[in-house]
């Protein structure tokens, strides 16, 4: 055995100590499984001379849950022997349980998923009091659910209102938090307490029995079939659909597991849980999320992106230009991570204005109890306001955010970069133009940088960094460990125009125009995009960003690109925009209208005129190629940019295009969906969506090379 250590003491006490010796965590890879089966089977030999088992851990953390590089290899054909695997370690844990020894979970780090489940099988867990662990099931993020007995026995200690906002939500427990809800029984300050307090819990309780193994035993609430469950039953899988579209298997399958669980005995709902997860584990949907949300969000974590050789760096103080909704949003970025910034506009009303923006975050956390007057003031007071360039002087790190135009960006650029630290490099936060233009305005380019927001910053977690030409290595560095050090998510790009997010993002909003002109109903153009798994409808999304902006960007690009020699790529939504914003006055949210109306106090709906002007009487479509073309020309776009070397990883363009631009979810992202769909089976549905709608759907060679070859994108 390499991943468990058995060890047994002078008193009879049995530790079995999870040490994989192939990462930093444990996971329950087949290795393991194998090995615990092992240990517990022995542990049953020996049952005689002890007196109680220990699970414990090597590692900082005490388990990580499934090794998901083995269910990434699973397909639907080996749902089966995914059961009988499962199985296989439910009936270990459910050997420690009946043992008639105690057992007991000394936990001194992060449980998560399997590693909870583990915690599960001992009849007491007993945890370091660090607000850094993390306990629960978080499986559903990954298209998962908590298979080896996390949904029967979480629903058995807690009863099914308490159990399902922590197993279909996948929330996630401190030990304080834990220890409240009687999840977790005793609280210590250290290690060498954390194993005292296990012995001594194993001396005073010689003959343990799982909850749910006592005669007297009562499911909390009383389960589904009690007289309070029958609204929580019957309401929860409609509120669930709303928000899943049933596009999630996973949520679904937790909420049918907990309910059904509650209405056979213990053994059988352990039993039906294990058909739930193999179902799961060998699902499209599951093997997307995983990609996205735990391997590629992991190697952006750690850093895939970054030049290795630049040493780590912190911003000590920010400078920001423009206190627009913008410029406020990155000063509260700063601030509520305690880094202190100037806040600079025209004029110090208006720099005012833009902190007041925080003061209204702080003020509703207040009032949630997230925080307090004292830490509200502390962080408030870190955002100086400021109507000089003077007050920039020393600052590290200067990001200009203020409106997109190519010269009003130079002149502020001109302005403050100056005032920069010795060493100090200076950010464009456009999110179209190209970064090694606007570098012109800069003395050291090199030290010019573009970092991306995403509005609004404080609720969305990307920032898109572009590389400009003459950018160095070590100022992407420096970049890439500011995000992370205000809490974000940093994807890379090399430089081109509208970078990888912006480009994307544009294909399928235009494509919802272009549908409107070929005489589709407004509402089924929207319905379509939610249908597919986009967070709101093209139609939408177009009124919050403005027309009109869509309308000064394009302009602006028509007119670099005529300076070049260059023809701007035409689209059939251009036509509808200049109509909306020219002839209607419709530009969007902020102007007032656009596709929606906006009455005062209530809530929008789409323009009616739209049905008059634009939709033709008799029209036939299909539902499913509404949301092929939403999903596909999005996929298309991102493909073309890694093949122009606009992206430089996968990693980068599925976690870019969910965080930024909210592609769906249950797809992994734009270039793991070409993988979902099968590369080969998305180039010949992409040609032809190109035979009847244009080259705009063209398949990028990438995507036939890679077809060919038999490969995937990774």
């Amino acid at each position: 055995m390499n991943q468990i250590r058995y060890e047994t003491d002078a008193e009879g006490i049995v530790t079995l100590t999870f040490d994989s010796p192939d990462g930093p965590v444990n996971t329950m890879s087949q290795a393991w499984h194998q090995d615990f089966i092992a240990c517990v089977e022995r542990v049953i030999a020996d049952k005689d001379k002890l007196r109680g088992v220990i699970l414990a851990s090597a590692k900082a953390s005490f388990f990580a849950g499934a090794n998901l590089k083995e269910v990434l290899r699973l397909t639907e054909k080996d749902t089966p022997a995914a059961y009988r695997g499962i199985e296989a370690v439910k009936a270990a844990f459910r050997k420690l349980e009946l043992l008639g020894r105690p057992v007991v979970a000394a936990i001194n780090g992060s449980a998560l998923g399997g590693g909870w489940e583990i915690c599960l099988a001992a009849h007491a867990r007993i945890c370091l009091d660090d607000p850094k662990i993390q306990l629960g099931c978080p499986e559903v993020s990954l298209g998962l659910l908590p298979g080896g007995g996390g949904v029967t026995k979480m629903v058995r200690l807690l009863g099914l209102q308490a159990a399902l906002p922590l197993l279909a939500e996948g929330k996630l427990l401190r030990p304080a938090e834990a220890l409240q809800l009687k999840l977790v029984d005793e609280l210590v300050a250290d290690k060498t307490a954390l194993r005292a307090r296990a012995r001594a819990w194993i001396a005073a309780n010689p003959e343990p029995q799982q909850p749910w193994d006592r005669k007297d035993y009562r499911i909390p609430g009383g389960g589904a079939r009690a007289a309070g469950a029958g609204m929580l039953v019957v309401a929860a899988p409609a509120v669930l659909t709303q928000k899943t579209r049933g596009l999630y298997p996973a949520p679904e399958a937790i909420l049918s597991c907990a309910v059904e669980g509650t209405l056979t005995d213990f053994d059988s709902a352990m039993r039906n849980e294990s058909r739930y997860l193999a179902k799961l584990m060998t699902s499209q949907v599951a093997h997307n999320m995983i990609t996205a949300f735990f391997f590629n969000l992991n190697a952006i974590k750690s850093g895939a992106s970054r030049p290795k050789d630049a040493p780590k760096w912190k911003a000590s103080r920010v400078g920001i230009l423009g206190a627009g909704m913008m410029g406020a949003g990155i000063a509260w970025a700063n601030a509520s991570r305690r880094i202190p910034c100037v806040l600079k506009d025209v004029t110090l009303a208006q720099a005012e204005k833009g902190k007041a923006y925080s003061a209204k975050l702080l003020e509703k956390r207040i009032k949630q109890g997230r925080a307090d007057e004292a830490g509200a003031a502390q962080t408030l007071g870190l955002i100086t306001p400021a109507d000089s360039a003077e007050a920039l002087a020393g600052c590290d790190l200067i990001i200009e955010a203020v409106f997109e135009q190519r010269e009003l960006k130079a002149q502020v650029t001109k302005e403050a970069e100056p005032k920069l630290a010795a060493d100090g490099i200076f950010a464009s936060n456009t999110s179209t133009l190209p970064i090694t233009g606007l570098a012109q305005a800069a003395q050291h380019p090199e030290r010019f940088v573009g970092l991306h927001f995403f509005s609004p910053v404080d609720k969305m977690q990307l920032v898109e960094i572009i590389v400009g030409k003459q950018t160095f290595d070590a100022t992407l560095a420096r970049a890439f460990d500011y995000v992370q050090q205000i809490g974000k998510t940093p994807i890379v790009v090399n430089d081109s125009r509208g970078f990888f997010t912006s480009r994307v993002f544009g294909t399928w909003v235009s494509e919802g125009q272009a549908m409107l002109l070929e005489g589709i109903p407004a509402p089924v153009i929207e319905n379509a995009a939610r249908q597919a798994g986009m967070p709101v409808g093209p139609l939408a999304i177009a009124d919050e960003v403005s027309m009109k902006l869509s309308q000064m960007v394009r302009k602006q690009a028509q007119a670099d690109l005529a300076a070049e020699g260059k023809a701007y790529k035409q689209h059939p939504a251009f036509a509808l925009v200049d109509r909306m914003v020219d002839e209607f006055k419709r530009p969007g949210r902020a102007g007032g209208a656009g596709f929606y109306e906006y009455p005062a106090g209530g809530e929008k709906f789409l323009w009616p005129e739209l049905k008059r002007l634009f939709e033709k009487p008799g029209i036939a479509w299909d539902m499913q190629e509404l949301k092929d073309r939403i999903l596909y020309i999005q996929a298309i776009e991102a493909a073309r940019c890694l093949e122009e070397g606009v992206l430089r990883n996968v990693a980068d363009a599925n976690i870019g295009s969910i965080f930024g631009i909210g592609f769906p979810a249950w797809a992994g992202g734009a270039l793991q969906f070409i993988n979902s769909v099968g590369v080969a089976k998305f180039a010949a549905r992409a040609d032809a969506l190109a035979a009847k709608y244009g080259e705009r759907y063209a398949c990028p060679n990438i995507v036939r090379a890679k077809a060919q070859a038999g490969e995937m994108f990774v």
